[in-house]
């Protein structure tokens, strides 16, 4: 049977390139980097040549970038270490209401324990309010983090502009780019990002790794107590396959970035084209031109993701919904919640994120699924049955 992948934003295959670099590094290249010996000082030297070549991406110095275990790590480093740092400036951060669960679940216990959190309202695209996120500033404000671009609707936020409003107030600025890094390009410079969570598996790398690009000045203190590796910030035997495969995974991104970008682009526009021409009662959900190339979250009306999601793998395609049973909860996503949709609207979402290998003839062979189900689905719904005799939803 057919198979299609249209779930990256969920995670990625690992590239063969990304494999063949990491391989020697279990086997023949095994040494721990803390030791003394040569095969210790060996792979401290390739830890520090991928260190550079992902900090370059980002145009961070090499000793501003830390490996971690992956994306959910680097949020949380960030949020607690920066706090506890600096508790004599103050107690209150500032986020999003729609950002990742590493960063909400972190703010929900970090307010337990006393630390304030104002979370910012965004718009029916997902972006937030900049006036309404610079009002929120007070004296005791240390911390800002705002997501790069949203994993579910992939609504790109205007970095440059919060980063600009961080640095005017004198408040640190940390965003999750788990989703945007190999999508979009980055400058922590220029966009005046003091902190940054990035993650391997999101760019055709392995998955347990990932890392925190702390500016140089930053107090932080540390996540994990331990040896001395990551210059005594993490510590913990260092992933060095792990690390090996990151660095090779972003090497191979963004030497190609532009055609990269270029084909999920041409394939997102494809198929919010077809959808939008195609069918009747579905919303684009996200900004319709700051959003991440290969990212197109749909809702359709009268329809339930998960009775879409599943009929879609059975047909051969996978890909994800903001509803019910898939994420283990009867709440829809907080995400499209939060950009102000009814319950019934957001229960029938679906996103449908797409990668390198993907094809025009998958997008094809997709939509033209979707069509025979939504028909299916829509021609089992009194509610749908009412609205096309001329009742109302």
């Amino acid at each position: 049977m057919k198979r299609i992948y249209l779930d990256y934003a969920a995670t990625t295959p690992t590239k063969q390139e990304v494999v063949d670099a990491m391989l020697p590094y279990f086997t023949e290249h095994y040494g721990n980097p803390s030791s003394v010996h040569k095969f210790g000082r060996d792979n401290k030297v390739v830890v520090n040549n991928a260190r550079k070549t992902i900090a370059d991406t980002m145009n961070a110095e090499v000793e501003e970038f830390y490996f971690t275990a992956g994306g959910t790590e680097s949020d949380n480093w960030a949020l607690r270490g920066v706090m506890k740092a600096n508790s004599k400036k103050g107690n209150h951060l500032i986020t999003s209401k729609i950002e990742h669960h590493g960063i909400l679940h972190c703010c929900n216990e970090m307010e337990k324990e006393g630390y304030k959190v104002t979370y910012l309202d965004v718009d029916s695209d997902g972006k937030i309010n900049l006036k309404e996120l610079e009002e929120a500033i007070t004296d005791e404000t240390v911390l800002i983090s705002i997501m790069f671009a949203n994993n579910e609707i992939g609504t790109i936020q205007d970095v440059k502009a919060i980063g600009d409003i961080a640095k005017k107030h004198n408040v640190f600025f940390h965003t999750d780019a788990v989703q945007a890094f190999g999508n979009v390009r980055i400058d922590v410079k220029e966009m005046n990002i003091d902190l940054m969570s990035i993650s391997g598996h999101k760019i055709f790398g392995p998955k347990g790794i990932g890392g925190l690009y702390i500016r140089k000045g930053v107090p932080i203190k540390n996540f994990v107590e331990g040896g001395a590796q990551e210059r005594k910030r993490r510590a913990g035997t260092e992933n060095v396959p792990g690390i090996v495969g990151f660095a090779k995974a972003a090497e191979l991104i963004y030497a190609d970035f532009d055609n990269h970008v270029n084909h999920l682009m041409k394939l997102r526009d494809k198929l919010i084209s077809r959808v939008e021409n195609e069918f009747e009662y579905v919303k684009l959900n996200g900004h319709r031109t700051d959003r991440l190339p290969g990212n197109v979250n749909i809702s359709f009306e009268f329809i339930e993701g998960e009775a879409l999601l599943l009929s879609l793998d059975i047909a051969g395609v996978a890909g994800s919904s903001g509803s019910a049973c898939t994420s283990g909860s009867l709440d829809p996503s907080h995400v499209l919640m939060g950009i102000g949709l009814t319950h019934e609207i957001a229960h029938g979402s679906l996103r449908l994120t797409m990668g390198d290998v993907t094809t025009e003839e998958d997008i094809d062979y997709t939509v033209d699924k979707l069509k025979e189900i939504v028909d299916r689905l829509r021609s089992m719904s009194p509610l749908f049955e009412s609205v096309t005799k001329g009742g109302k939803a």
